[in-house]
């Protein structure tokens, strides 16, 4: 006689406090139906996979034990929290992930109460956790503050200045450190996961204070010595003397897929007395899917996937993507010049390096999630004579802008930034669009900018950057695939500073003048075929260069052209603005000239498919067109700002 299945509890589950009613025994099977509903929920919206897997025990473990949302739970870069939005009030939005309208790829304040602070970069969580830990304490309400952590994260800086300060908060911060892939510590086992138990314990937490007081009645130099043995003991034992030293009570290795386990030692972590306690938990990305598991990156992040068979779905052939463009372009390059060097920030594959790190293994350096030192390393590296490619994400890089305004451009370093995802990014939204690299680098004095409008102008961008000597220079680039043009056999040295007509001429004899930076060039001849229809004479230019700019042909199509439009996918202050000022501080404008410049909206635009994106921003062929002619209209004289 079969047995039944047994009785579905997810369905049971609608909030955190509707799992706290389930007992101790049904968690195991509540969190095979938790892993199984996120797994069709991705494998219907794509997105990050491998990393919510691993979390799923610990997921479950901390809702049951803590008093969420007032114990307030901070997830560390967030794309580990689907499990999470799933069993707090989300899962009857869950397949909307990544879309419009839809729920974020990350933890979201405006989403969720029990998303108490927003995360899409890395190491932010410990500070976090920390502010709301210290903000309880002063005001005398209950409340903890959890950060869980990945061992990734915890290889920038931010995480340990925040664990420096950590004292103040006393039993009030509670930190999991989330270990799937670094090894820091002895291997999970039954003798660890007891001895996790054991310290964590009401007893032995009593203990230690009796002694502490004990020991406080004693000579210091006898106080000091027996509190080293005791770390050094449990330091042999459980790895812990690093966060002992940054005044953590440390509790680990414990085996994060265990969840009558976690359960256990998380429970006497929220009742110890003593703190702040950091819980060092180990758990493998990809846990429970076996394609996943069986993957290289655990399938960190996923298109759209059939369940069974973990087959993604996989887009047309077409373009190569900017990103590979770049990296076959510099492995190229590195073969005749023996100083070029590449550094990344944790995404070797993601800036399309990984190309370059096959071939030229001892001059490709991944320093891990520590954007900061990776500019300052690629400075010092410049300043010994080598040619340097700082690779990151154009999001990323904002995290090191003193170092390249200290480190870099006030010294007049040769550093070359390859800047990724730069623009709109689709469904990774507002935290991860490349909106202010133009703005925020061609305020720099000695910095060149440069932005490619398609991939064989990517390739030629290396080139120059691989030989620009006399100081720092960055070249900007989209997230996907190229437009299909033939990418050149040699790349050409790009003079600096200087831009490229693509249609029509300087002269005269057209009204409207468009100046595109970057990839909206093909936007750009798109609305010039369009105002061509209409009768209206265009002159295409791509300007290569935010800075310097080609100011002798932007003076001359400012002198022979009714209406001077600017086109970039960067925010305000980049291109438009410098424009205006050289019009400006030239007199310029005194003519009547009609300027108009065309850019990001100054909001943090959320996730969408791009396309829709730069529609909203005003960035497609129609928008362009409607900018044109209503600036015609305009009578008045004068320069006027405007955006469809």
């Amino acid at each position: 006689m079969s047995s039944s299945p047994p009785t579905p509890l997810l369905d049971t589950v609608t909030f955190p406090a509707d799992l706290r009613a389930l007992k101790p025994d049904q968690l195991r099977q509540f969190a095979d139906e938790l892993r199984a509903e996120m797994i069709a929920a991705v494998g219907t919206t794509g997105g990050h996979l491998g990393s919510g897997l691993g979390v799923v025990e610990l997921t479950t473990a901390i809702h049951y034990v803590f008093d969420t949302p007032r114990d307030r739970l901070v997830w560390d870069v967030g794309h580990q929290a689907y499990p999470h939005k799933i069993i707090t009030g989300r899962r009857d939005r869950i397949r909307t992930l990544r879309q419009g309208g839809g729920l974020s790829g990350f933890t979201k304040r405006s989403e969720s109460e029990y998303d108490p602070f927003g995360a899409a970069h890395s190491s932010t969580s410990i500070s976090a956790a920390l502010g709301f830990a210290v903000a309880n304490k002063l005001a005398g309400t209950p409340g903890k503050g959890i950060a869980v952590i990945g061992d990734g994260a915890m290889s920038a800086g931010m995480a340990y200045e925040a664990m420096n300060n950590a004292r103040q908060a006393g039993n009030r911060l509670v930190v999991i450190l989330n270990d799937n892939d670094m090894s820091i510590a002895p291997p999970v086992g039954a003798l660890s996961t007891y001895l996790a138990r054991l310290v964590s314990s009401p007893n032995y937490l009593g203990l230690r204070g009796l002694a502490k007081k004990a020991l406080g009645k004693i000579s210091r130099r006898a106080h000091d010595a027996a509190q080293k043995a005791e770390e050094f003991a449990r330091g042999m034992a459980m790895g812990g003397t690093l966060f002992e030293e940054l005044g953590f009570y440390y509790v680990g290795p414990i085996d994060g897929h265990n969840v009558e386990q976690l359960v256990a030692v998380l429970e006497n972590v929220r009742d110890a007395e003593d703190g702040p306690i950091l819980v060092h938990v180990v758990t493998q990305k990809g846990k429970g899917y076996a394609p996943a598991e069986a993957a290289a990156d655990k399938y960190h992040g996923v298109q759209k996937f059939d369940v069974i068979t973990g087959q993604q779905v996989k887009s047309a052939a077409g373009p190569p993507a900017y990103q590979n463009v770049f990296g076959a372009a510099l492995t190229r390059a590195a073969e005749s010049d023996p100083t070029i060097c590449a550094i990344t920030a944790a995404m070797p594959s993601g800036t399309g390096l990984d190309a370059f790190a096959a071939a030229h293994p001892e001059r490709f350096f991944d320093v891990g999630i520590a954007e900061q030192h990776a500019v300052t390393f690629a400075a010092g590296l410049a300043a010994q004579g080598m040619r340097p490619f700082c690779a990151i994400y154009s999001t990323f890089l904002q995290r090191a802008f003193d170092q390249v305004v200290h480190d870099v451009c006030i010294q007049n370093l040769p550093v070359r930034f390859a800047i990724d995802r730069a623009g709109l990014v689709g469904a990774d939204g507002a935290t991860h669009a490349g909106s202010f690299d133009v703005t925020y680098l061609a305020t720099l004095p000695n910095m060149v900018v440069m932005a490619a409008a398609d991939e064989a102008e990517l390739v030629h961008m290396t080139h120059t950057a691989a030989l620009h000597d006399t100081g720092p220079i960055a070249f900007r680039y989209p997230r996907g695939t190229g437009t299909g043009v033939a990418l050149p056999e040699r790349p050409e040295r790009l003079p600096i500073g200087k831009g490229r007509i693509v249609r029509g001429h300087v002269r005269g004899g057209t009204k409207v003048a468009l100046l595109s930076l970057g990839t909206r060039l093909g936007e750009a001849l798109k609305a010039a075929d369009l105002l061509e229809a209409k009768g209206l004479s265009t002159t295409v230019a791509d300007l290569r260069f935010a800075k310097p700019l080609d100011a002798a042909l932007i003076r001359q199509l400012m002198a022979t052209h009714e209406v001077i439009v600017t086109i970039e996918e960067a925010s305000i202050g980049g291109l438009g603005a410098h424009v205006l000022t050289l019009a400006s501080d030239e007199g310029l404008l005194d003519a009547g000239l009609k300027i108009r410049t065309l850019r990001l909206p100054d909001t943090f635009q959320d996730q969408e498919a791009p396309d829709k994106q730069y529609d909203q921003a005003g960035l497609n062929a129609p928008q362009i067109v409607d900018t044109v002619l209503t600036a015609l209209r305009h009578n008045s004289a004068g320069v006027e700002e405007a955006r469809a």
